[in-house]
This record gives C-alpha cells, sequence and structure tokens, in this order.
C-alpha cells in the first residue's frame, strides 16, 4: 500500500508546527483559540466541529461558524454557531448541517472581537454505491513515554479518509510512573504532575495532551471518531470501579463523572456512548462501549488460587463456573440488542463489510512458556516474574486466558456478539486497541469463521516491550504458536493501523514508526494483512 503524503500538507504543516515542534506543551496561548480545531462525528449530511476560545475577559463567547467549500470561504455553504466559557474549559461543539455527502469542507471559528480561528478540514461520509475508503486507527498515546510521531505522521497524509481512536487518548497516571521519560514529561509541559482524580486535574491534562502539533494538525485535518478506554479515567476500569482507584481518592461515580465530561468538552465527540455510522454501500461502523457503562467487574483468578492447593483443580473450577457466567457482560443487554440489530439491518441493506470499532483485544489469547530470549542479554527474570510467568504458562496449558481485562474476561458475551455476527451474515472486521502491541486474529466459533480482528499497536505507550526487553521475534512466534487464532503479532513497535475497504476485500496496514527516543516521522517498517469480501477470514498478506 503506497502512503500519499502531499508537498502541500508537508508546508502547511510545517508553518504550523515549526515553532512549537521543540517544546510542544508550552507554547500554546492563554487567549483566543488556544488549541487549533478539530472536527468529528460525520454523517453524509452532517460533522460535529470542535476548538476552544478564551476571551480577554474569561467570560462566555459566542462564536460564529463558517463552512465552505473552498479554501478561501468563496463558497460558504452552512453557518452555525457555539458558546465557549467557564463552564466548559472554554471548549465549543457545533454540529453543521445540510451537507453534501461525501465532500471535503473547510471551516473555521470566528469571536465576536473579529479573531478567527485556524482553518479546519473535515469530511462527510459517503452516500450510495462506493468503491474504497479508507481508515486509519489509533489509540494508546502516553505522552510520558514517548512521542507522538504516528499523530504527526497520519497528519501529513492525504489519501486517508477517516480516522478511529478506539480509546486511551489521554493516561490519568502521575508523570513520573515507572515507563516515564522524565525529560520528556518535562519538555511536554504535562499537567498536572500527579494523578488526574478531579474535573480540574481531568482538564489540565486534556490541554496538556491537546497541545502536542502533531495531534493538532491532525484534528485539523481529518475527521475522527473517538471512544473512551479505560485510561480516560482510570486503568482496568469497569461500571462500578477501576483497579486504579481506591478510597482515598474519593467517590469512583464522581471521579468517572468528571473523567467523562472532560472528555467530551475537550474532544470533537456527541453525547451518545455508542453510535452507528453508514459509510456509502461499503461498510457499517459501529462504535461501541465497553468500559464504563455496563462492564461486570474483572474477573482476579489469582484470588482462585488458593497457595499449596490444587491448581489445576481450582483453574477448571474457575474457567467452568464465574469465567464462564452467561451474566457477566461487556456492553450490557441493551447494547448488545442494538448491535445485533444493527449488524442484522447492515447485512440486509447489501452493505459490503460490517466494521467494528472498540477497545479491548476480542481474539482468544493464552500466555506462551517464556524462554530466556524473551530477556534482553544478561538479563534475567526475578522470582517473583518467574513465578508470574510460570502461573500464567501453566494456565496457558489449561486453556486460561492470561488478559481478563480483554473480552478474554468476558467468553459469554463474546460469544453473543460472534452469534449476532453470524446470524446477519456478517463481513466482520473487529478494530481494537489496548493492548500497545499489534495483532491479527481470526474469529470464529468452532471451525465456523466469523470475521477477524485487527488490534493496533499503541501511538507511544509501551507493550510488552516494556516488560521483556529480548528478541522481540521469538516472543511474537512464541505467541502465535501458542495461539491457533493469532496468525501474527508485533509485540515491540509503535504507530498506527490503516485498513483500506473495497468492495471485493479488506487491507489491512501496520505501520512503525519510531516513538521513545527520536520525533522522526519516517517509518520504520510495515506489515500489511488481506481478508477477501465473504472469507471472513485472513489470507496471505
Amino acid at each position: 500500500m503506497t502512503v500519499r503524503i502531499s508537498r502541500r500538507a508537508v508546508l502547511q504543516a510545517t508553518a504550523l508546527m515549526g515553532g512549537l515542534a521543540a517544546f510542544p506543551g508550552l507554547a500554546q496561548p492563554a487567549r483566543g483559540f488556544t488549541h487549533s480545531v478539530a472536527s468529528g462525528e460525520p454523517f453524509a449530511e452532517s460533522v460535529l466541529l470542535w476548538t476552544r476560545f478564551v476571551a480577554d475577559d474569561g467570560g462566555e463567547t459566542r462564536l460564529v461558524v463558517e463552512v465552505a467549500e473552498d479554501e478561501r470561504f468563496a463558497r460558504i455553504v452552512s453557518r452555525g454557531s457555539a458558546t465557549a466559557g467557564p463552564d466548559s474549559d472554554f471548549c465549543a461543539r457545533a454540529r453543521v448541517t445540510g451537507l453534501a455527502p461525501g465532500r471535503w469542507y473547510f471551516y473555521r471559528f470566528r469571536s465576536s472581537n473579529g479573531t478567527v480561528s485556524p482553518t479546519g478540514r473535515t469530511r462527510t461520509l459517503p452516500a450510495g454505491r462506493l468503491d474504497q475508503f479508507r481508515i486509519a486507527v489509533m489509540s494508546c498515546a502516553n505522552a510520558t513515554s514517548g512521542w507522538f510521531t504516528g499523530y504527526a505522521h497520519a497528519a501529513l497524509r492525504d489519501d486517508i479518509d477517516l480516522i478511529v481512536h478506539t480509546g486511551d487518548y489521554i493516561y490519568e497516571s502521575p508523570i513520573n510512573r515507572a515507563d516515564a521519560l522524565a525529560a520528556l514529561a518535562t519538555s511536554r509541559g504535562i499537567q498536572p504532575a500527579g494523578e488526574t482524580v478531579s474535573l480540574m486535574d481531568y482538564r489540565l491534562r486534556y490541554a496538556s495532551y491537546r497541545a502536542d502539533t502533531g495531534l493538532q494538525e491532525l484534528h485539523r485535518r481529518f475527521p475522527m471518531i473517538l471512544m473512551w478506554d479505560d485510561h480516560e479515567v482510570a486503568n482496568n476500569s469497569w461500571s462500578g470501579g477501576a483497579a486504579n482507584h481506591d478510597e482515598g481518592e474519593g467517590s469512583w461515580e464522581a471521579r468517572k463523572t468528571a473523567g467523562m465530561r472532560a472528555y467530551r468538552e475537550w474532544l470533537p465527540v456527541s453525547d451518545r456512548d455508542y453510535e452507528r455510522y453508514q459509510i456509502g454501500d461499503l461498510a457499517t461502523l459501529f462504535r461501541l462501549e465497553t468500559r464504563l457503562l455496563a462492564r461486570s467487574q474483572p474477573l482476579n483468578i489469582r484470588a482462585a488460587l488458593a497457595p499449596g492447593g490444587d491448581m489445576a483443580a481450582a483453574a477448571m473450577a474457575f474457567r467452568n463456573g464465574p469465567l464462564a457466567d452467561p451474566a457477566r457482560t461487556m456492553m450490557g443487554a441493551a447494547q448488545e440488542k442494538w448491535l445485533g440489530d444493527g449488524l442484522a439491518a447492515s447485512t440486509a441493506a447489501g452493505t459490503r463489510w460490517q466494521v467494528i470499532a472498540q477497545q479491548v483485544i476480542m481474539g482468544p489469547s493464552l500466555l506462551p512458556k517464556a524462554s530466556p530470549q524473551w530477556f534482553a542479554a544478561g538479563a534475567t527474570a526475578n522470582a517473583r516474574q518467574q513465578a508470574e510467568l510460570a502461573v500464567g504458562a501453566a494456565l496457558g496449558q489449561l486453556g486460561i486466558p492470561f488478559g481478563l481485562d480483554r473480552w478474554d474476561g468476558y467468553p459469554a458475551a463474546r460469544t453473543r456478539l460472534l452469534d449476532s455476527a453470524r446470524r446477519a451474515a456478517a463481513n466482520l472486521v473487529v478494530l481494537s486497541g489496548d493492548s500497545h502491541n499489534a495483532w491479527a486474529f481470526d474469529l470464529a466459533q468452532g471451525k465456523t469463521p466469523i470475521g477477524v480482528e485487527m488490534a493496533g499497536q499503541s501511538v507511544s505507550s509501551l507493550g510488552l516491550d516494556g516488560r521483556f526487553g529480548g528478541d522481540a521475534s521469538v516472543i511474537a512466534a512464541d505467541f502465535v504458536r501458542t495461539n491457533d487464532s493469532l496468525k501474527w503479532c508485533d509485540t515491540s513497535r509503535r504507530g498506527y493501523m490503516t485498513i483500506d475497504l473495497t468492495r471485493t476485500a479488506m487491507v489491512g496496514e501496520w505501520l512503525f514508526l519510531p516513538s521513545r527516543d527520536s520525533q522522526a516521522i519516517m517509518p520504520l517498517g510495515r506489515h500489511m494483512m488481506t481478508v477477501a469480501h465473504g472469507a471472513r477470514q485472513f489470507g496471505a498478506g
């Protein structure tokens, strides 16, 4: 797949980004349009526009929105208004309607004092027959772990129709977490220094992240569909709590409400928790919510393994009992029905592909037995690591997955979802994030292929490479050998994915870029996988 980067985009980005690249977190204006513009939630005749404007007096300001067919705004096709003020942290959203399907538009905001925002570019979703559509997929951008080179690279491309972000847009953790680069966190001006808990904390964290010039340019040039995962509030969260929340941090409901509010203030997102988007007759894209609304509490198998007891017997009791409980859910009954009905309606209408964008890995994953090559030369696992890896591998041999925060921890819910796809005769493509590494799964029930999953590597967050510094090719080969449905993986590199949908095939690409030690946006490599329409499983890439 050829990546198309236009000279015009490079020149525009250089002009916008050049003066800020060294210290992107410290160069934002305190008044006026502080964080450029963004667009999201596109439909065939409308799109949601976003900006942030701080008036000189710190009060409320009415903004005028203009949408045009041309960059000079000689042919304005829609106008609207939005309000920026202290109640929304000065963020403003406006949905503009009456647009034509499948068109690129330019937009800007004007304040009452005549100040004009940067000019944004956005696109409505196509209607009717469609032959090709390309989606870029991002996830997991920890500002203290590496540079956002994936954002910066994608922002320069001219061959992307839509950006999908599957979550972990921010990280709630302190800037001195174990995998943080101290100098990076300081130079980027990430605030607050500690963990985000209050509404003010979350707002400051978004302001810090949105100061990144590559991310600003990505938002300015492309419409984006976003969803939250766990780090937008707290790590490994569920409807009633989170692993990274304790009583000393106050009420979980208050914290969850604060995180969700700041998310909806700072991003071009609607207030709908899950949504369906129609991309001509080529694809229906379903945006799921699997984290905060209805997710059951994650299980802890370690608690079921009593010291000195029969581990195999306890593991089997766990697998056949709590883990298999059909009441356990990721989405809740209402969303499950909504998705099942939507899949059936999509295929009945003749739509070629059914794409599910959601947060966590769906494919079943067992932990392989770790070999010495997983560790860097001269390094070995400490006693605790050795014990954990040994237990994980032993559980894997008994069919117990190692990632219970994923769909593996909710197998009955996963079966219900795949049943819905099978009954609908869907050509299913699942897009996932969260794990920080790249994975390609065939999704099946028994020998019946249901679809495929492309799970994306992170933009900057460390994955298995942060724990195991050895031979990444050996680690990947061990995972593929241990898991029949896993067709390929990469456990060491950052970047983003694209999926290219046509009437006959889906071509997926994982693009790898430097991140931790470099701001360079020269790709380090790529991997491609293909699914023929009707095959519902990966072919040769």
